[in-house]
C-alpha cells in the first residue's frame, strides 16, 4: 500500500514539473511584440514613454475638444473601449492605453503594478501627453485606477467614468495580497485556448455576445511577451484596503455602471459604492457581465453621454 502510495505521489510530482516546465517555456518565448503589433495597431496608436515603459496609446477625436482617458481592465487592453471610441470621438478627444503590464505596452522595467503606483502612473502619461485634466473612465482593474488617480489629483479630473471598478475587499484581498493560486498562475502565463472562452463568458453576462475575435485578441494580448510574468507580479501587490475615508472625500461627479450579471465583482458593492460617494449616479444594467462597456457598448454609452450632457448643462447654468 505504501509503495502504491509512494508510486501516485512521484507521478503527481512528475506532472507538477511537467506542467511549470510547459509554463516557463511558453513564457520564455511568448508571442512576439512585433508580430502582434503588426496585427493590431491603428493609424491612431502610438508608442510613448512613461519613465521607462514604453506604452501603446491611441488618440482619436479632435484636437482641443475635452479629453476622455479610459483604462481598462486586468489581462485586457485598449480594444475593449472600441465601443465607447466609435460613439465618442466625434465629439471628445479619446485618449486609451494599453496598462503597464498589459496588451502591447508588455512589461514596465520599473514594476509599477501596485493600485497606488497605477495611478501615479496615469498623472505621468497624461503629463507626458500634455494632458493637464480630463474626464477619466475605468473598468475593473482601470476603474480602481481612475477613483485612486482622482482622490488623489480631483484638480485633474473633470468627472469618474467607473464600470464594475474595483474598490472595496473581494477574494480575500484587502490590505495584504492574497497567494495566488497554482492554477491561476499557470492560465496567466500559457492562456490556453479552451480556458481563454471560458475566461470571456465568464466576464460577459451573455455567453452568445462572446465572439472568436474577442477570444483571439484576448488570448494575443496575455501571450504578448513578458506579459504573462507582469501580470503575477502584479498580483503580489495587488491590495485592496478600506477606501471608505477616501470616497467620502471624493467630491468629482461620478456616474457608477454595474451589470446585474456581473460575475466577477457582486453589483451589491456598486450600490456600496454609490452611498459613499458624494456626487455619484449608479445606473443598473440588466443582464450585463463585468466588461459592460464591451458587452453592451450602445446602451453604456448612451448612459455616459447622458451624464456628460448634464454636467454640461449645470456648467452652462451656472454660467448664467
Amino acid at each position: 500500500m505504501t509503495r502504491k502510495l509512494l508510486g501516485v505521489f512521484v507521478v503527481l510530482a512528475l506532472l507538477v514539473a511537467g506542467v511549470f516546465a510547459a509554463w516557463y517555456a511558453v513564457e520564455s518565448r511568448g508571442v512576439s511584440p512585433a508580430l502582434l503589433e503588426a496585427k493590431y495597431l491603428t493609424s491612431a496608436d502610438q508608442f510613448i514613454d512613461v519613465g521607462e515603459a514604453r506604452v501603446r496609446v491611441r488618440m482619436e477625436g479632435p484636437q482641443g475638444a475635452p479629453v476622455i482617458i479610459m483604462n481598462h481592465g486586468f489581462t485586457h487592453s485598449l480594444e475593449t473601449w472600441d465601443g465607447w471610441a466609435a460613439a465618442f470621438k466625434n465629439d471628445y478627444r479619446v485618449v486609451r492605453y494599453d496598462l503597464a503590464g498589459h496588451g502591447l505596452t508588455g512589461p514596465d522595467p520599473e514594476k509599477r503594478y501596485a493600485p497606488v503606483e497605477r495611478a501615479a502612473f496615469l498623472g505621468d502619461l497624461m503629463d507626458v501627453l500634455g494632458i493637464e485634466s480630463a474626464i477619466v473612465a475605468g473598468n475593473s482593474l482601470g476603474g480602481l485606477v481612475a477613483w485612486r488617480f482622482a482622490a488623489g489629483n480631483p484638480d485633474r479630473v473633470d468627472a469618474l467614468v467607473l464600470v464594475a471598478p474595483g474598490v472595496f475587499s473581494i477574494n480575500g484581498v484587502a490590505d495584504d495580497p492574497v497567494a495566488i493560486p497554482l492554477p491561476l498562475r499557470i492560465f496567466l502565463m500559457t492562456a490556453p485556448k479552451s480556458g481563454m472562452r471560458k475566461a470571456a463568458q465568464k466576464v460577459y453576462g451573455d455567453d452568445a455576445k462572446v465572439t472568436d475575435a474577442t477570444v483571439e485578441r484576448m488570448r494575443d494580448m496575455i501571450r504578448r511577451k513578458g506579459n504573462g510574468a507582469a501580470f503575477v507580479d502584479a498580483l503580489t501587490e495587488f491590495t485592496l484596503p478600506d477606501p471608505t475615508e477616501e470616497l467620502h472625500a471624493l467630491e468629482t461627479p461620478t456616474l457608477i455602471l454595474w451589470g446585474t450579471d456581473d460575475a466577477i465583482i457582486p453589483m451589491e458593492q456598486g450600490e456600496r459604492l454609490a452611498a459613499l460617494m458624494p456626487n455619484a449616479t449608479l445606473a443598473i444594467l440588466s443582464g450585463v457581465g463585468h466588461v459592460a462597456q464591451e458587452e453592451a457598448p450602445a446602451e453604456t454609452a448612451r448612459e455616459v453621454r447622458t451624464f456628460l450632457d448634464s454636467l454640461e448643462d449645470d456648467r452652462m447654468t451656472g454660467e448664467e
